[in-house]
């Protein structure tokens, strides 16, 4: 009797061990595509990486509402046309100056 649970017993451990290499193999042929899949596809950067993302929000909304308002200015007390669309380009040329001035952070 003892000699047949042996028997059954060795043959568990054969089957077991047959079964954990095969999932060892699986797993590693799993982690090689993963790796050449990570290799071949480039990088998404998330998060902050343009150079308007370096402020916040509220900086960004407010350049944008003291941009327009001071194009609206522009538009309401200007009366010649041509004169308006020149200081409007102006504003816009000189603008991203401005907002490095006013929120530059390594000073």
């Amino acid at each position: 009797m003892s000699k047949e649970r042996a028997r059954r017993r060795a043959a568990r451990e054969a089957e077991a061990a047959r079964r954990r290499v095969a999932r060892e193999r699986a797993l590693a042929r799993r982690a090689r595509r993963r790796a050449l899949i990570r290799r071949m596809v480039p990088t998404v950067r998330r998060g902050r990486t343009g150079r308007l993302l370096r402020y916040s929000r509220r900086e960004r909304a407010t350049i944008v509402a003291l941009t327009l308002a001071a194009i609206a200015l522009i538009w309401v007390l200007v009366p010649d046309l041509a004169l308006r669309v020149v200081l409007i380009v102006l504003l816009l040329l000189v603008l991203p100056v401005i907002v490095v001035v006013a929120l530059d952070r390594r000073s």
